[in-house]
């Protein structure tokens, strides 16, 4: 068993060229549409940022789930999934743009004149200003980028030291205060770059409601990238029908776990009916965005469930990439609905740029995430539990 036997198939750069390409094509027009209409750009520019944040962020979720559980599932998108967690360095980069767009996005509490009309908190007035917003960005980077520093080396490591079983252990103990450090990374980086685009409502769950929808989008990804793969070898001969199994089960759990958080804030906030929480509600039920509500609700939660019950579907390699496409496309439809309301309170209103700024950044995104992927061999080479996984014998 050595390196170049697991090295990325054909595929996987065909994927990176044509990434590239459209992605290249597409920044060339946002551009365009950032000199033209740069309050069009930003908001659609924050919305695409978030869905490719969280493809990398919740990839390394799923690194540090899959070194805290064991679980063979794991083995098979351990590596797509590390390859995902290296796009940070990019990701820092293309935060800069949020940076410039401040006045844009975070206008309520910017713009003096929106203060005075409604006034901040003493707290507010200490946390939202551009030198704390930055700072803390800082500080979410720095520790995300430890983080997949630290994952990725040791398990670069563990390729070379394979008999090293404390790599192992220690690898385990650390998934655990990562994990925990990635929820509240998450948490406070959703209520600054997009809770704060409302900053008279809050919601202490707010933050998790972005896990999980990371954890959606990251998976989705791994399912429809392992697919793409299994074309070719050495993916061919070793993806088994069990293993696209688990990871539609555990597809189906994080959007089961997405729903419970949005139904358990909504139900908590419209009991209260405090006029200072239904805010936020009352913007996205009522009008044309109500509709929008609809569709995330009927198409990101309703359909996926009643499509993933079968277990035929979940170990489908012609069904379960098409689901998992579906689920990243509702994702961003999630993150418009989520983002958008506060620029058009009159009701829903798109931009040609939130077609071309998605395209763009998820094109950009890919391309790096490919030429990630073809870096490292395709499967962990010291973890023990491998020759389990590419055994012959299906079960």
């Amino acid at each position: 068993m050595t390196a170049p036997d697991y090295r990325a198939p054909e595929s996987v750069g065909r994927l990176q060229q044509r990434a590239f390409l459209v992605g290249g094509v597409a920044v060339l027009l946002a551009i365009f549409g950032w000199l033209r209409y740069p309050d069009d750009f930003y908001r659609s520019y924050l919305m695409s940022y978030m869905l490719i944040f969280g493809f990398a962020l919740g990839s390394l979720g799923l690194v540090m789930l899959q070194h805290l559980t064991g679980g063979l599932w794991g083995i098979m998108i351990r590596r797509p999934a590390e390859s995902a967690t290296r796009t940070l360095p990019f990701l820092l980069v293309l935060f800069i743009p949020i940076l410039f767009g401040m006045k844009t996005l975070y206008f309520r509490w910017l713009d003096p004149r929106e203060t005075l009309k409604q006034p901040l908190s003493a707290m507010q007035q200490w946390y939202l200003t551009k030198n704390n917003f930055a700072i803390r960005a800082v500080i979410y980077f720095a520790v995300l980028l430890s983080l997949m520093f630290i994952f990725n080396a040791w398990s670069r490591k563990q390729d070379v030291d394979r008999d090293d079983r404390s790599l192992r252990r220690r690898l385990k103990m650390l998934a655990g205060p990562g994990i925990i450090l990635y929820v509240f990374v998450v948490s406070f980086a959703a209520i600054d770059w997009v809770m704060s685009i409302s900053p008279h409502w809050a919601s202490t769950i707010y933050g998790f409601l972005f896990v999980a929808g990371q954890l959606i989008s990251s998976l989705s990804l791994m399912i429809a990238v392992i697919v793409m793969m299994a074309s070719a070898e050495p993916f061919a001969s070793i993806m088994k029908p069990r293993y696209l199994h688990d990871l539609a089960k555990l597809l189906f759990a994080f959007n089961m776990l997405w729903a419970y958080f949005g139904f358990s804030q909504l139900l908590i906030i419209w009991s209260g009916n405090q006029p200072e929480e239904i805010t936020f509600f009352h913007s996205r039920l009522y009008g044309s965005w109500g509709i929008v509500a609809v569709i995330v609700l009927i198409f990101h939660f309703f359909v996926p469930f009643f499509v993933l019950l079968p277990q035929d579907v979940k170990r489908s390699t012609r069904w379960m990439p098409k689901i998992a496409l579906w689920m990243i496309f509702m994702r961003l439809v999630d993150l418009f609905w989520l983002t958008r309301p506060e620029f058009a309170l009159g009701g829903v209103k798109f931009s040609w740029l939130d077609l071309v700024v998605p395209v763009a950044l998820i094109g950009l995104w890919l391309g790096f995430f490919a030429w990630n992927l073809k870096r490292e061999p395709l499967f962990p080479l010291g973890d023990p539990k491998l020759a389990e996984v590419i055994a012959p014998n299906e079960h």
